[in-house]
């Protein structure tokens, strides 16, 4: 780094704009030289960054920045526009849209990278100002799974139901599917912690990551066997005497129903289900059902199924049985993935739920938020298609036919990517507010060029539900508007601008308070003051005076019973598994250096050096199968795509697997390969396992996108 320019303002206390941890960071120095100092105040992070946060001003002030509205002109070519043209082109569409096809012909589609702010106004603008059903976000690729299993076996979806500052006196973790040593590095720090003070890791992952190589234990199953891995795990402790049977009956229901699916998990079975030997499930089992405090911990690699609920579920049945939810430096928790991955599903961008978490078919809630907006509440509409749903129907009879794209470059994200695209195409308007041209924005009629993170206030939820306050560090660029702006000048031209007179984001936060209020993420009790000066508010939150909720479950449940709920589950295999044609298992990920669709992070020198391309890990037996060498580039073919990858050779993946990183985009997009195969319950596609095949290139050399 660059030693800090002279300037005669203070550096300003601000967040990193990419993962769920949300380190707390300083930036100094106009929008060309600013620059990025940990902050060692914020408890979070304690000063420590990842490379991506380091770096994360490159972007601020790079070439490709867009600093004026776009429009399609008659030759199909974009070309620089007004704001004005540009905002009532887009306004027009929607209304036109609407009145030849119906009100629900319009959608939006939103990101979680939005703040609760954003989010809020976003769910509020489909509802109220279009009054379409059709809003859903990229978060349902990334948290749903798990927010669906804790709704049903808690009664509340909080990531983490306790501090990070509990992980290091937990005796034993267990995480599955997560690799933070790259996705959120800073959080090792407590899983160091962990292992100073003699505690223990297990890692459940089919390859040998940098946070399985910390581990004590990597249990390296085969895709898609979680939930018999759990069942396995759980098998052995109810065998072997370890579950916790007092608190089973005083805190919970429905054990009897596990008991019995779990007794047909032997651990024979489970070995070849799994691919985990028998000597590991049992040396695991142990661990967990020894230890005085203990941790049952999941992320993407075990949610982004479409068994994903089954899963988290039978994880969280390891984590009741064993009597941990509710008690200190103990319990069960997922890692949120986006920066604000928590809140920005809690206040409205998804196609089922009101602000507060409230459900959107709730008599009650509808009241509740209709009351706060001042509207009848039969002008709210219902439920809506979900993320993959709403995209898979595009332009088509029934489906949306005029789409607001905030926050989300799903032409890269979403799977069965091609498909993705194409529907994109079908769209009569399509409209994206970005601050780079991405791919899905180079598809629109209308690019939007809005603020950055650090060109605009708001608040974010981190993973552990800590509410923070995002502060403006520069102001945007001339011609840039905030997505607020955006999102408040559309609605006055389609005539709902009473309903969105704010002047800036903390009156939108005033109002989300009323709208939360009473809801399972209350957030009526916080304030941008207390956030300052308590380093950030826990929800639930319900009053100024409460000192909100670091810690859930310590009294009860959220639950009509006040009890947890376990919930017998059987494991499915994957929606597609390997056969003749198609001999092996692809799995998907992040790396360290990328972040997401890699609009931001491919546009900076230095994570581009780092990773200048996606690797297809194979290992070395497998190559020799196939005669590959390091470094080859291969193609890769599922049922859907092909797309192109350069082979690197690594003993600590499965034979039977091939992983991915999917931060690019065109032909080295792993989501050409990606399975849209649903969820029943959360909707979210099956990322993480389909059945793939290596194909040869012809010279084998090096390819461009």
């Amino acid at each position: 780094m660059h030693s800090a320019p002279r300037s005669e303002q203070p550096p300003t206390a601000t967040h990193c704009p990419y993962c769920a941890f949300q380190c707390g960071m300083r930036l100094a120095g106009p929008r060309e030289q600013a620059v990025i100092t940990g902050n060692d105040l914020f408890p979070v992070n304690q000063g420590a960054l990842c490379i991506k946060g380091w770096t994360a001003a490159a972007t601020l002030a790079h070439p490709d920045r867009l600093l004026t509205p776009l429009a399609r002109n008659a030759r199909g070519v974009l070309v620089p526009a007004t704001w004005d043209e540009a905002l009532d082109r887009t306004a027009r569409a929607l209304r036109e849209a609407q009145a030849r096809y119906g009100r629900d012909a319009a959608g939006v589609f939103g990101g979680g990278a939005l703040t609760n702010e954003q989010a809020y106004l976003l769910g509020k603008f489909a509802r109220l100002a279009l009054g379409t059903s059709n809003i859903d976000y990229n978060g349902r690729f990334c948290m749903s799974s798990a927010a669906a299993a804790g709704l049903r076996a808690f009664g509340i979806d909080r990531g983490l139901p306790f501090p990070l500052g509990d992980i290091p006196h937990a005796e034993v973790i267990l995480l599955a599917g997560g690799n933070p040593a790259e996705t959120m590095p800073p959080i090792m720090q407590y899983f160091a912690a962990q292992r100073a003070n003699g505690g223990q890791l297990i890692v459940v992952d089919p390859r040998r990551t940098s946070t399985a190589q910390e581990a004590a234990l990597h249990l390296r199953l085969i895709p898609g066997s979680d939930a018999a891995l759990a069942n396995g795990l759980l098998h052995i402790l109810v065998r072997d005497g370890l579950i916790d049977q007092e608190y089973i009956r005083a805190r919970t229901e429905g054990f009897e129903r596990v008991r019995a699916e779990v007794a047909t998990y032997w651990p024979e079975r489970v070995e070849r289900i799994t691919g985990v030997p028998e000597a590991h499930l049992v040396r695991a089992a142990h661990l967990l059902g020894t230890a005085r405090t203990a941790m049952v911990l999941t992320a993407r690699g075990a949610e982004q199924h479409a068994q994903g609920v089954n899963n988290a579920l039978a994880y969280i049945n390891l984590a009741l049985a064993l009597g941990l939810v509710g008690k200190p430096a103990s319990g069960y928790g997922c890692l949120t993935g986006q920066g604000n991955g928590q809140g920005g599903r809690e206040h409205g961008q998804k196609a089922d739920q009101l602000p507060g978490y409230r459900r959107i078919d709730d008599p009650a809630a509808r009241r509740h938020v209709a009351a706060v907006w001042g509207i009848p509440e039969d002008q709210l509409p219902g439920p809506g298609s979900s993320a993959y749903e709403l995209l898979d129907g595009l332009g088509q009879e029934g489906g949306v036919r005029a789409l607001l794209v905030m926050a989300s470059n799903v032409v890269v994200s979403a799977p069965h990517a091609q498909h993705v695209e194409e529907r994109l195409r079908a769209l009569d308007f399509l409209a994206v507010a970005d601050f780079f041209l991405s791919e899905t924005a180079q598809l629109a009629d209308v690019v939007l060029p809005v603020a950055q993170w650090a060109e605009e206030g708001g608040t974010m939820t981190n993973l552990e539900g800590r509410v923070i306050l995002r502060q403006r560090a520069v102001a945007p660029p001339p011609g840039v508007r905030t997505d607020l702006e955006v999102l408040c000048a559309l609605a006055e031209r389609l005539g709902k601008g009473q309903f969105f007179a704010f002047a800036d984001e903390r009156q939108v936060f005033e109002e989300l308070r009323r709208a939360s209020a009473g809801g399972v993420a209350d957030y009526a009790g916080i304030t941008y003051e207390r956030i300052a000066a308590q380093q950030g508010v826990f929800w639930p939150c319900p009053a100024e005076d409460h000192p909100g909720t670091p810690r859930l479950f310590a009294e009860g449940f959220p639950t009509p019973s006040g009890r947890a709920r376990f919930h017998p589950v059987r494991h499915q295999p994957p929606a597609e598994e390997p056969d003749a044609s198609y001999p092996l298992y692809l799995t998907t990920g992040r790396v360290l250096a990328q972040y997401q669709s890699g609009t931001q992070t491919r546009r900076v020198d230095r994570l581009r050096e780092l990773a200048p391309e996606p690797l297809a890990e194979v290992h070395p037996a497998t190559a020799r199968r196939y005669g590959l060498r390091e470094g080859q580039t291969v193609t890769l073919r599922t049922r859907r795509g092909a797309a192109a990858f350069t082979v690197k050779l690594t003993a600590g993946i499965r034979e039977d697997t091939v992983f991915v990183p999917f931060h690019w985009g065109g032909v080295l997009a792993a989501n050409r390969l990606t399975n849209p195969a649903l969820d029943p319950t959360s909707r979210m596609p099956e990322f993480k396992v389909c059945a793939v095949r290596i194909e040869r290139t012809e010279d084998g050399g090096p390819r461009t996108e």
